[in-house]
């Protein structure tokens, strides 16, 4: 292999980037994290983000950035859309190496070393996945915001914010949970509530979740974080039906549901090796292996 390559991973969804710089060997140099790169946001603002983290990654081990001798493995969110992934292949500098796939498999990787097991992954979004025996990936969720990605900072927070819409209406109290989330929004009225959700992407939403998990105790937000857990125990059976395989909940939202999660999986959870983004660096590890044949 050439030893002049970076390898970099990429993890991106839309709350943000995390990279993982490389030598051309896998051992680690430096970490940076930047804005969104989840392709729903759109792919020229993916490439920005993830090339400001490959900048503060670079500028943190004292190396000159170029794209020509960097192999990039990106776990992204929306690959499985084809225009979009296209896009942004073609949107790429010119790189020495580019291998894509979901930001769920390259969870995956990172979080049982390529070895079987089952992730959910809970961020922005959602979405769950398997590696066999064979090796074979089954990526079940994900399905995006606002219809899917159950369980997700998105799912919790377009929910959530019903509570505050009702508490406007005198339809529910004004409680702690609704005063929180509306001054969140910056909302005082039904009016600038509405101001508010009419520019709210699945990223403002997201941000909505840590009130939800603040305010646990309180019966809608209990209930609400005890149907994400039901959500996640679905993905879980999903993918196991033999439920034998080992578990690990990951993205910034897995610690804080794993109590809510069936008794039935509790016992086959497990802490995730590693993050996407170093799955990332295990994919840009296998690219540069495969470019040198």
């Amino acid at each position: 292999m050439n030893q002049d390559l970076f390898l970099i991973g990429v993890d991106g969804g839309g709350s943000g980037t995390r990279v993982v710089l490389g030598d051309a060997s896998g051992r680690e140099l430096a970490q940076a994290a930047s804005g969104p790169s989840g392709l729903g946001l759109g792919v020229e603002r993916a490439w920005q983000s993830i090339a400001a983290g490959c900048g503060e990654a670079f500028a943190s081990a004292g190396v000159a950035l170029d794209w020509s001798r960097c192999v990039l493995g990106c776990g992204l969110a929306g690959v499985n859309n084809r225009e979009w992934l296209a896009a942004f292949r073609a949107q790429a500098p010119a790189v020495a190496g580019l291998a894509v796939e979901s930001d769920a498999y390259t969870t995956l990787l990172g979080a049982h070393g390529g070895a079987h097991g089952v992730i959910v992954a809970l961020g922005t979004g959602s979405v769950a996945a398997a590696l066999d025996g064979d090796g074979e990936c089954r990526i079940i969720g994900g399905f995006g915001y606002p219809s899917g990605d159950e369980a997700s900072g998105a799912w919790l927070g377009l929910r959530a914010i019903v509570h505050a819409q009702q508490s406007l209406d005198g339809r529910v109290p004004r409680d702690d949970l609704a005063h929180a989330l509306l001054a969140h929004t910056g909302a005082h009225d039904r009016d600038s509530l509405v101001v508010w959700l009419c520019e709210a992407n699945q990223t403002a939403y997201a941000r909505l979740a840590p009130i939800v998990i603040a305010h646990r105790a309180h019966p809608f937000a209990a209930r609400l974080l005890g149907e994400a857990g039901v959500e996640v125990g679905k993905m879980i059976a999903a993918l196991d039906s033999s439920a034998s395989l080992p578990v690990a909940l990951c993205g910034g939202l897995g610690a804080p549901l794993r109590d809510y999660v069936p008794l039935a999986c509790q016992s086959r959870l497990r802490e995730p090796l590693a993050d996407s983004a170093h799955g990332g660096l295990q994919l840009a590890q296998r690219e540069a292996e495969r470019i040198a044949g």
